[in-house]
């Protein structure tokens, strides 16, 4: 029989472990907006200077960690979809816009979006550009669907003052109409300055890796959904070895039901890990490891709602239930952008 001590020593230990095993849920803000299209790509640049972009032709910044945004005039007026962004501080930034043909533009602004300069327009009829990440300030990596029988990857290392597109022979062979969902602007990530991986969708579900800052790539498979409209949609690497993925099928944007959806690896891509899929229908299109919590932390972004993982994915707890696109994080907090230009902060 136990003793009143040992009763109370147990209790002790019970309620010790369970608040070990149930750190605090984090504080979501729905912050002020200035614009109203679809928010689809947002980068953070450390916790006062955020940048998303969306359609319309829509490009906001916040300097005060998202209590306030400021709407910048863009070029081509609300013709364009600015479907990724990456910014190196509160001045300087680049933004993709994605369409078929010239509408695949890159823009380039250093005085914090009074004037952006053109850095390039696609002459390929046939290509569509999607995503680009930066390594540095200087040398960066966008990639395109496959056009003319061959992956579209482009490459500068002065800032996108010019873009080299990269000859087969340093790129993948291209499968039968490959390409990536420019849904987040999260299909082209770095691991770190020299590491570089690419999602693509459909049809395979590809992974693109390059460890010499996108000079030369090479391929893996994965075993994330895919189809005609469905596969990898977004990546994010804490490491060049530690990555998390989400996929999604695109012809069913809100009632996506697939399982192969989220993956962890630990070795840069080779192998994953197959976890549970949030817990809401619909197409997922990014995620991103939360740095400054607790190392299982992320948030995935989709078309069913937003949502955070403490265990690398093998739970999901709801945040919004909004349409979700853009992600990304720096430190505790996370900035998400979705549909009608809503946006969001989560501290953790």
């Amino acid at each position: 029989m136990s003793t009143p001590l040992r009763v109370s020593w147990l209790l002790l230990c019970a309620v010790t472990t369970v608040g070990r095993a149930q750190p605090p849920v984090p504080r979501v803000t729905e912050l002020p907006s200035a614009a109203s299209a679809l928010l689809q790509a947002v980068h953070a640049v450390n916790a006062q200077v955020v940048w998303a972009s969306g359609h319309k032709g829509t490009v906001v910044r916040s300097r005060d960690g998202g209590n306030s945004w400021e709407r910048l005039e863009t070029p081509a007026g609300d013709s364009l979809e600015f479907r990724d962004i990456h910014a190196v501080h509160a001045d300087t930034a680049w933004i993709l816009s994605a369409g078929s043909g010239s509408r695949s533009r890159i823009y380039r602004t250093t005085n914090g979006g009074a004037t952006w300069r053109l850095q390039f327009r696609n002459a390929d009829s046939a290509a569509f550009y999607d995503c680009l990440s930066f390594g540095s300030s200087s040398t960066g990596v966008a990639y395109g669907d496959a056009s003319q029988q061959r992956t579209n990857i482009l490459r500068t290392e002065d800032a996108g003052h010019t873009w080299q597109l990269l000859a087969p022979t340093a790129v993948p062979a291209p499968l039968p109409g490959e390409g990536a969902f420019a849904a987040s602007g999260l299909c082209v990530v770095h691991g770190n300055a020299n590491t570089v991986y690419i999602a693509t969708g459909s049809p395979g579900s590809r992974l693109f890796r390059s460890r010499d800052a996108g000079r030369s790539w090479s391929v893996e498979n994965t075993p994330f959904t895919r189809g005609g409209a469905a596969g990898l949609s977004g990546l994010s690497f804490a490491s060049p070895q530690r990555g998390i993925a989400v996929a999604g099928d695109m012809n069913r944007l809100r009632t996506d039901s697939a399982h192969s959806v989220v993956g962890v690896t630990t070795d840069g891509g080779r192998t994953w890990s197959m976890r549970a899929r949030p817990p809401r229908p619909g197409a997922l299109a990014g995620v991103t490891w939360v740095p400054g919590a607790d190392p299982g932390t992320a948030v995935a972004v989709g078309f069913g709602g937003a949502f955070y993982t403490r265990d690398e994915g093998r739970s999901w707890i709801t945040i919004t239930t909004d349409v979700t696109t853009g992600v990304s994080a720096v430190g505790r907090q996370v900035w998400i952008g979705g549909a009608n230009g809503k946006l969001w902060r989560v501290d953790f």
